[in-house]
Formats: C-alpha cells, sequence, structure tokens
C-alpha cells in the first residue's frame, strides 16, 4: 500500500524526534511504500480529481541524508492507499484551504488521516471548550473588560493567541496585573483578534503533558514537557525538557472520555495536553511526541499508530 504524507518539506525533519519520519520507518518497514508532497503541491480542476506533484521516496537509514526521491509527478490521491495530513501547524488561511482539497479527494474515494472536516472542526486552542468538565476556569474574548475581570477573579493568568504554537506568544500575568493592558493589546491587536485567557495552573512545574490517543485509545506513556529555568512554558520547541511517564488515573479519566468521541470523528490521532488535572488543548493537525516516548519507554508509539491506521484501512 502506498501512503502518501502531506507534510513540511522533507528537508527540514530533524528525524532524531519527527513523529511523521516515525510513522514512515514503521510504514516501510511493514512493506508499504511512501510518498510524499507539501500542502501547496494539491491541485484541482474541473473535470478531474485532486492530484499531488508528488516524490515517491525511500528510506535510507541515513541521518543525514535520510531519504532518496525520485522525481515529481502528478497522482490523483484517491489512487493512494492512504493520505495522511502531517502539515505542522499554524492553522492558517492556506492549511485551511488544503482542508477543503483534501474533502474533495475523500469524495472522489481517498482516504485521508486526519479527516479533513475534523481538523476544521476541531481547532486546537477552541476545542476545549465542548469538554467544560475537564479544563481549567478558561475566558475567550476579544474584550479587554473581560480579560482584566478575569484577572480580577483569578489573580495569576495565562493569555494566548489562538493560532499559536509551540509555546509563541505566550504570556503570564500575577497579581500585581503588571502589563495586562499592553500584553492584552499585544494578542487581540485592539480589539481586532480573539484571545484565551486561562487560570495559571502551578502544577505546569510536574510538566506540560501530551497525552497521545490513537484510535480512540491512549498511549499508556505520557510526555511532561518541563518547563526549565525561569520558563512558564513547558513546549519543547520552548526549551522544555520532555520526561516520559505513566498515565496518571486522572490523564486517563480524560483520554478515555474524550478518545472515543474523537476518534468517532475521523480523528485518528490526537494529543490532548494536561497540566496537573486539566486539560489545555487538543492537537489534531500534527501531534508529536513519538520518538520521545518510544525512546525513554519502549513503548512503540508509531506501531501502535501504523497498527490503527492498518485497522481503519480495512
Amino acid at each position: 500500500m502506498n501512503l502518501l504524507f502531506v507534510a513540511d518539506p522533507l528537508e527540514s525533519f530533524k528525524i532524531y524526534k519527527d513523529s511523521t519520519f516515525s510513522m514512515m520507518r514503521e510504514a516501510a518497514a511493514r512493506g508499504h511504500t511512501l510518498s510524499a508532497c507539501e500542502p501547496k503541491d494539491l491541485h484541482w480542476q474541473r473535470g478531474g480529481p485532486v492530484v499531488a506533484q508528488l516524490r515517491e521516496i525511500t528510506l535510507t537509514g541515513r541521518e543525514d541524508r535520510w531519504f532518496s526521491a525520485g522525481e515529481r509527478q502528478a497522482r490523483p490521491l484517491k489512487d493512494a492507499g492512504a493520505v495522511l495530513m502531517r502539515k505542522d501547524p499554524p492553522f492558517d488561511p492556506e492549511y485551511f484551504y488544503a482542508t477543503h482539497l483534501l474533502g474533495q479527494a475523500e469524495r472522489e474515494g481517498a482516504r485521508v488521516f486526519n479527516k479533513p472536516a475534523a481538523l476544521r472542526d476541531h481547532p486546537e486552542k477552541l476545542a476545549i471548550l465542548e469538554f467544560p468538565q475537564y479544563i481549567a476556569p478558561t475566558l475567550v474574548t476579544r474584550s479587554e473588560a473581560d480579560v482584566k475581570a478575569f484577572h480580577a477573579e483569578h489573580r495569576d493568568i495565562i493569555l494566548k493567541p489562538l493560532d499559536g504554537m509551540g509555546g509563541m506568544g505566550i504570556f503570564r500575568v500575577g497579581a500585581d496585573g503588571l502589563n495586562l493592558g499592553s500584553i492584552v493589546e499585544t494578542l487581540n491587536q485592539g480589539g481586532a483578534q480573539t484571545l484565551m485567557v486561562q487560570k495559571y495552573l502551578p502544577e505546569i512545574v510536574k510538566g506540560d503533558k501530551r497525552v497521545l490517543v490513537i484510535g480512540g485509545e491512549p498511549v499508556p506513556f505520557s510526555l511532561a514537557r518541563i518547563p526549565q529555568g525561569s520558563e512558564i512554558r513547558g513546549n519543547l520547541a520552548a526549551g522544555g525538557k520532555g520526561v516520559a511517564q505513566p498515565l496518571t488515573p486522572r490523564d486517563r479519566e480524560i483520554a478515555e472520555a474524550l478518545g472515543p468521541v474523537l476518534a468517532a470523528r475521523g480523528l485518528l490521532l490526537v494529543g490532548l495536553d494536561v497540566i496537573g488535572d486539566c486539560l489545555t488543548e487538543i492537537n489534531v493537525t500534527s501531534p508529536t511526541c513519538f520518538a520521545e516516548i518510544t525512546a525513554q519507554t519502549g513503548f512503540d508509539v508509531a506501531r501502535r499508530f501504523i497498527d490503527a491506521l492498518e485497522q481503519a484501512l480495512r
């Protein structure tokens, strides 16, 4: 079976930690063939199917030049055994448009994971609103007055943009309210953009846990991304240290409650972010942490994922 990965440029991969590479390596070990393209390579014209200018790739087993690729060729997405949308955030207009092209490919017979409509319906910051019983006090607004009232109630808060990734644009404001007005102006662009505000969770010092859910079932280990030094952000991209650990009873409770619901909507792979006992984000675009969990625990996350993919395709 051929697997088509819609992803960032292959040349940008850091394969020692890249989850998409982990998927590719496991799939190739099972005899599946691989091809890849970027969202910009998708194309549709009336009278024909959605096609991709793709490259067939072979893994070399090397760390530097880790793949070899054939010439680009136009192939209908419906001819692939499966299409895996693995483009990293941000979920910008071009990502949005790509999901519509992938949705058209689905109508033509392509099997796309995660399902394009589900990607659109679950923005990673806002998807938690559906599950208020698991989240910390949270506010979504454009209003500076609303933010100030929330701060007056909770005293120690986190503010973040809705389209950020890797910890970008996250601010903490303590009880003194220092720079709150300036931070709100920066994030909401004078009332033009919506932001999210959450009560600060001191458990962040023990890590922002990534809980992977595959085919509706939780992986038994999370990766706790622990802030370093004076940082408040545990994101690995912001310098956090990743420490794999068994799921806590609360982690498992959240994952087992959300997993079947999200899987039924076409989300084969989900990354839940949990701080302490609270769900903070639901990541669906390109969840990561496969390599770190596998290296530290021996639990082969990529094997679990390809098992679930093959099961979904039966």
